[in-house]
């Protein structure tokens, strides 16, 4: 029993010294050439183990309890002076892998680490690290893999042919959003200005129909925290309206109005087309320009109905804009306004579930991609110029009409 124990003991000694064997060549060959003489040095310690492992399997080292633990220290002792013998022959001898020399080793790779840094920034030294930890986990668990969600922007309702081809490269870049038959912009709920009367930026999701579960843009207004607070409704901004992956596609400029409000659609700093409100005591009029020649009108009876249809001259609609009725306490105490933008009829082949239930408008031409743009404007102006709350500090307040 005392030789299997001590020949078990041996055994994992051996085990030790070569895994630190192994760990001391790569550390030192990864370090710098010129630790290419240790071949020799791992050569040695290789037959030294070799010639343990054939006195082990002989029995020749069969030793008491008490002379085991002398030869333990007489065997680290030597693999831990391995990387002071000679192994090439040549007059330069090999580095000691001492302390002193390790410590070194870790001041150097610091000094990499703080010019990376410098170099790079933050972020590349937390990456880096992430990498090494993923490395860790890889080797540990290779068979896992890992995957990162990919956004794409949902595939177009309409099909982008005739009116709705592209005719120009700004009209190229806004297709992927407008050419669609149905969009449904909602306004998010301001929290800030539900509960202390602090009026915020706003902000839309806008959602195709026919593919509900992700939305296909969104609509971010940029104005003066002060301008919003003293002028409300009638504050100056601009709003940015931007596909799913984040790039803007186009822009809406609504300058300081006093007695009619006038909004701008803009294409990389280029306008494209405006709506114009025309005042009336009770109706809500607005006249829809592309260039400097007007495309349609809107004209609604006032009062309690949300239902704003653009014509053209000859009183044919082109397009629709609904107003939904969200509950009752979105609409007395939140902004948080719900619109449908109807431009016409959706190809068969992208109708599936639920929206095959819609209701298609029935349109005398489908609008270009430009005119829809103008279109998307005045829903925003809309938004502002009757749905939005116009009184009181934390008072809910709703206006339906002027």
């Amino acid at each position: 029993m005392l030789f299997l124990h001590s020949k078990r003991s041996l055994s994992s000694l051996l085990l030790r010294s070569t895994s630190h064997l192994r760990g001391d060549a790569i550390s030192s060959s990864s370090c710098s050439s010129s630790f290419s003489n240790l071949d020799g040095v791992g050569r040695s310690g290789i037959r030294t183990l070799h010639s343990l492992s054939m006195l082990l399997r002989n029995g020749h080292l069969c030793c008491s309890k008490g002379t085991l633990l002398d030869q333990e220290r007489v065997l680290f002792s030597i693999f831990r002076r391995f990387s002071d013998a000679s192994g090439s022959g040549g007059d330069t001898p090999p580095p000691r892998l001492d302390r002193n020399f390790l410590a070194k080793l870790w001041v150097s790779d610091m000094k990499k680490l703080k010019e990376r840094e410098k170099r790079f920034g933050k972020a590349s030294t937390k990456h880096r690290g992430e990498n090494a930890v993923y490395e860790q986990s890889s080797l540990a668990h290779s068979d896992e893999t890992h995957y990162e969600p990919i956004l794409q922007q949902p595939p177009v309702s309409q099909s982008m042919s005739g009116p709705l081809k592209p005719k120009t490269l700004d009209e190229a870049k806004i297709a992927t959003l407008l050419a669609r038959s149905n969009l449904l912009i909602t306004r998010d709920i301001e929290w800030a200005n539900l509960v202390l009367g602090f009026e915020q930026e706003n902000r839309y999701a806008v959602v195709d129909v026919c593919y509900p579960e992700a939305p296909v843009g969104s609509i971010r207004e940029q104005s003066h925290v002060i301008a919003r607070q003293l002028l409300r409704t009638r504050r100056p901004f601009v709003a940015s309206i931007t596909d799913a992956l984040g790039n803007e596609l186009f822009r809406v400029r609504r300058p300081f109005w006093w007695i009619t409000s006038s909004i701008y659609a803009e294409i990389d700093g280029e306008e494209i087309g405006v709506v114009h409100r025309r005042w009336h005591l009770w109706r809500r009029i607005y006249d829809l320009y592309l260039g400097n020649q007007q495309f349609a009108v809107v004209e609604n009876p006032g009062f309690w109905n949300w239902t704003f249809t653009v014509k053209d001259a000859d009183g044919e609609v082109l397009a629709q804009i609904d107003r939904d009725w969200r509950g009752f306490g979105f609409e007395i105490l939140t902004d948080a306004g719900q619109y449908v933008i109807r431009f016409g009829k959706s190809d068969a082949a992208f109708k599936s579930g639920p929206a095959k239930m819609i209701e298609e408008l029935l349109v005398k031409r489908p609008l270009t991609l430009s005119e829809r743009a103008v279109v998307v404007a005045l829903a925003i102006s809309l938004d502002n110029d009757y749905f939005s709350r116009h009184g009181g500090w934390g008072i809910p307040f709703m206006a339906v009409g002027e």
